[in-house]
Parts: structure tokens; C-alpha cells; sequence
């Protein structure tokens, strides 16, 4: 009886084990490759697990970005850029498309092959065009200072190096362009060690990484979003238009 005791509680101290490195930490401790894979045999029905409603991503993001972007973009949105940095399903070109009425060029990156088919499958669908790209958020493979807006979200405390992934970002970014990233702030956070998640450590970090107005709004149960900038420099007068 002892014996059947100690193997029933290892089996569950086995299944907690794998639940949390599975499915809410998204295989995260286990390497970029393992998480990658996740997100492959999940693509196809992320959207519905994750519960995303196109009303919400609308009003949170499509809108809101559009209008910030009316503000910085002296030449027009059709000559802006948006890079989305693992773009999963196209969430982030579909609300700026089909709610914003944005214009310019978007582009995906995602780690995840399954997840740009799904991304590539919704965009036909809806007529939205945005081009996609498979590579490391933690090498950007776009030049400096080609995007006028970066977006990342429901991502950064999967991430090994979110430093170097932040600071991609704002060398991709332009002087006076905007980032908006996402923070893990649930219960979960507090499941997910040497990560940045939880209000506060994700906001210190942007500002030392040289970003302004840094700015957090409530979203979900599980997120917030933040809102920042790279700010504009002696001699950058101009180059967030051009």
C-alpha cells in the first residue's frame, strides 16, 4: 500500500510537472524548438483556445494604433511600415486592416511554420495583405530604422533573451515610432521564474533600454498592454516621414 501511495504521488507530481511546462508556460523552459513545435500542433485552433475576439482586438490594438500612427506619419499611412514580431494567426494585421483602415506595409515574423500557414489562410480569407516571414525575434532581419511601428504581443515572457528582443525592436524602429508589446500580469506569472512577467519589470526595462512614455494599459485577465517610444534625437528631425 505504501508503495502504491508513493507511485500515485509521483504520477501526479509528474502530470503537474508537465502541465506547467506544457501548457502554462507554452514549453518555454524546454527551448525555442519545443515551443515552435507547440504552437505547430495548435495553430490551427489557437485563435479558439485563446478566446480572441475580433471587437477586442479592435478597440485594444487595430484602432489605437492606427490613430498613434496618424500622429507621426507626416507623409501618410499608405508609406508607413508595422512589423508584428511572432505574429501567430495575423491577429495584429487583421484588426489594423479590417478596424483601423490601415494603409502601409505589414509584416509578420513567427518561429512557427503551422502558425504562418493559419496567419497566410486568414489573411486571403479577408483580403488582408501582409507579408510573412519565418526567422528569431532575437536577429530581426529588417535594416535600421525601417519600421514606423512594432508590435508584440502575448510573447515577450516566452522569450530566452527579451533584452535582445527589445532591443531589436528599437533599433528596427524609427526615431518617434511606436512600441506596443504585451506583459504577463495573472496568476500565471507568478508560475513562470526568470522570465518578465508581473507589472513593472517589463516597463524598468524599456526605459533602460532607452524608450519613453512608456505607457501600461489593463487588457486581459492575463495581460496588459504597453505602449512606447523611440524617442527623437538631435538630427532626427524629419526621419520618422520620410
Amino acid at each position: 500500500m505504501p508503495h502504491i501511495l508513493l507511485y500515485v504521488a509521483l504520477a501526479v507530481v509528474l502530470l503537474a510537472l508537465g502541465y506547467w511546462l506544457l501548457v502554462i508556460t507554452e514549453g518555454t523552459y524546454l527551448g525555442p524548438r519545443v515551443v515552435a513545435l507547440l504552437y505547430d500542433w495548435t495553430a490551427h485552433s489557437y485563435d479558439r483556445i485563446k478566446k480572441l475576439h475580433f471587437v477586442d482586438e479592435a478597440s485594444h490594438i487595430g484602432i489605437p494604433l492606427v490613430d498613434r500612427l496618424e500622429t507621426i506619419a507626416a507623409a501618410g499611412l499608405a508609406s508607413t511600415c508595422v512589423i508584428d514580431l511572432a505574429c501567430g494567426t495575423g491577429r495584429v494585421a487583421l484588426a489594423l486592416r479590417l478596424a483601423g483602415g490601415y494603409e502601409g506595409l505589414i509584416l509578420g515574423l513567427d518561429r512557427s511554420p503551422g502558425m504562418l500557414r493559419v496567419a497566410h489562410r486568414e489573411a486571403s480569407k479577408a483580403n488582408v495583405a501582409i507579408t510573412l516571414l519565418a526567422g528569431d525575434v532575437h536577429r530581426l532581419p529588417f535594416t535600421d530604422h525601417s519600421a514606423h511601428a512594432v508590435t508584440c504581443l502575448e510573447s515577450i515572457e516566452f522569450f530566452g533573451q527579451p533584452e535582445r528582443v527589445l532591443a531589436e525592436c528599437y533599433r528596427v524602429l524609427r526615431p518617434g515610432g511606436i512600441l506596443l508589446t504585451s506583459n504577463r500580469v495573472g496568476v500565471e506569472a507568478r508560475w513562470m521564474p526568470f522570465r518578465y512577467a508581473g507589472r513593472g519589470r517589463q516597463e524598468a526595462l524599456l526605459r533602460q533600454l532607452g524608450y519613453q512614455q512608456v505607457d501600461t494599459e489593463r487588457w486581459q485577465v492575463h495581460y496588459d498592454l504597453i505602449w512606447a517610444i523611440k524617442p527623437v534625437q538631435d538630427g532626427d528631425v524629419g526621419e520618422i516621414a520620410s
